[in-house]
């Protein structure tokens, strides 16, 4: 048997994760000059949103699961970016929020997705980007997808 559904190149999966992974590379030099990893990016994104929330609600809006969560949190605490405490409503729960420090970080980092359009060759007045919006839309359908069925 020639096994073709097991080639790399047959998976539907390796697509998807090697495009992740070259975004994430593209992001790294600005990420690098804040001082924080992609997952801590995402952390801090949720929260300029939110300002303060539970950890199980940052859990589930990245798609990641509590204990997953927790040491990145622990870390992001000890650099000073962020608070964990617990809720004043409901003990089991651990409110996060931003430190002054993690705040003023939302003022350096808010170039970095035109840097990222940059990097990528992408010309924001150009048909290219309504492109990358599209499929930005259609991942957005796929991730619903799964989350319901899986």
């Amino acid at each position: 048997m020639a096994y073709e559904q097991l080639k790399l190149e047959n998976q539907l999966c390796f697509p998807f994760y090697a495009t992740s992974r070259l975004i994430i590379r593209a992001y790294q030099e600005d990420l690098d000059a804040l001082g924080i990893t992609y997952p801590q990016y995402l952390v801090m994104m949720v929260l300029w949103e939110e300002q303060e929330t539970t950890v199980n609600q940052i859990a589930e809006k990245l798609i990641l699961n509590t204990n997953t969560i927790t040491p990145l949190l622990k870390r992001m605490e000890t650099m000073g970016l962020i608070t964990r405490t617990p809720s004043k409503t409901d003990q089991r729960k651990v409110m996060v929020g931003l430190t002054e420090e993690g705040k003023n970080m939302r003022e350096k980092a808010a170039e970095i997705p035109s840097r990222l359009l940059q990097r990528l060759k992408i010309d924001p007045t150009e048909e290219s980007l309504q492109d990358f919006l599209n499929m930005k839309k259609q991942l957005n359908a796929l991730i619903d997808l799964l989350k319901r069925n899986t």
